[in-house]
């Protein structure tokens, strides 16, 4: 193996495009251990490969899906939750109502989660819980809330309640979420309008 000592590499004149590495390249290495690579002000990194062992960078994978309708449930019964519609998917990580982490994505998540109770006719006391689910168990819960039925005037009050949490996660780990109704009186309670959200956490 050779060394070059210089001070200086450029391109000649009336070209602008410097190749480091060719055919043979397999490992480029810049600098070694307690040397400082400086990237001047106004530079551009342009990245078209895969980017490893960086403590910072984007939150992505993160995505964002939501559901309108309502969902039918059995009384107490804990029920995965359904989302139809995509805000965004960075990485096409979210399907069939789950999130997956990707490979080379492990670290540390952050999710976030709710739904609506639609009373739908019931009577007072009826209760409702939210968890995340990480591989098909629960991993975190909310209290259990209390969402009172009003029978004097037939109306009903729609509650929301919510779930989140951080999670070390590695490639193949997925997470769901899950409600529970509880005590309910009438034929047929449901999951009103739901979301779900998560990304990667960077710099920890």
């Amino acid at each position: 193996m050779s060394k070059l000592e210089t001070i200086t590499i450029d391109t000649p004149s009336g070209s602008n495009t410097m190749q480091i590495g060719s055919t043979n390249t397999a490992t480029i290495n810049l600098g070694v251990s307690g040397d400082t690579v400086n990237i001047p002000a106004g530079v551009t990194i342009a990245n078209a490969g895969t980017a490893t062992g960086f403590s910072s960078g984007d939150n992505s994978p993160a995505f964002s899906v939501y559901h309108g309708s309502d969902l039918s449930v059995t009384n107490d019964t804990w029920t995965k939750a359904t989302y139809n519609t995509e805000e965004y998917d960075t990485d096409n990580a979210f399907a069939s109502d789950k999130f997956t982490v990707p490979s080379g994505k492990d670290g540390k998540y952050y999710f976030t989660a709710n739904m609506t109770l639609n009373a739908n006719g019931e009577q007072n006391g009826i209760y409702m819980a939210i968890k995340l689910y990480k591989n098909g168990s629960d991993v975190a819960n909310t209290s259990i809330q209390n969402f009172l039925y009003n029978t004097t005037n037939g109306t009903f009050h729609l509650y929301r309640t919510g779930v989140s949490g951080a999670l070390t996660l590695v490639a193949g780990d997925y997470i769901e979420v899950y409600g529970r109704i509880k005590d309910s009186t009438g034929p047929n309670p449901v999951f009103g309008s739901r979301w779900f959200q998560g990304y990667r956490l960077i710099g920890i």
